[in-house]
């Protein structure tokens, strides 16, 4: 069971961001707010989202994404975190599986996931 103030001080964080609803396989887009010193910027980053872990204010999600010569570029994010400024789901992904990481060994169009047909 948790502290009273632990849970409240959890919903006030939950309650104040605006995240729609996406699973693995959708395609986003993310606006994460980069510290270079005394400045601050918006850089986006793009791609499929691989899979989501946890609830609550604990809960995270993996984007991977193909970097430069072919790389793949994978990042952790915590679904409330302050540094994600905007949240936004480019298309809908239909598969059968909540963890995607057999992406990681495939291939151009071999790596493609087909759209959700609404």
């Amino acid at each position: 069971m948790k502290n009273r103030y632990i849970a409240s001080f959890e919903a006030a964080q939950i309650a104040e961001k605006e995240i729609p609803q996406f699973r693995a396989g959708d395609t986003v887009r993310l606006g994460i707010e980069i510290k270079e010193g005394e400045k601050k910027r918006v850089q986006s980053f793009e791609g499929i989202v691989i899979a989501r872990h946890g609830e609550g204010v604990s809960a995270t999600f993996i984007v991977r994404k193909i970097g430069a010569n072919s790389v793949g570029v994978e990042r952790i994010f915590p679904l409330y975190s302050e540094s994600i400024k905007s949240f936004e789901v480019l298309r809908r992904g239909r598969v059968r599986r909540a963890k995607l990481h057999y992406l990681r060994g495939l291939r151009g169009k071999a790596a493609r996931i087909k759209e959700l047909k609404r």
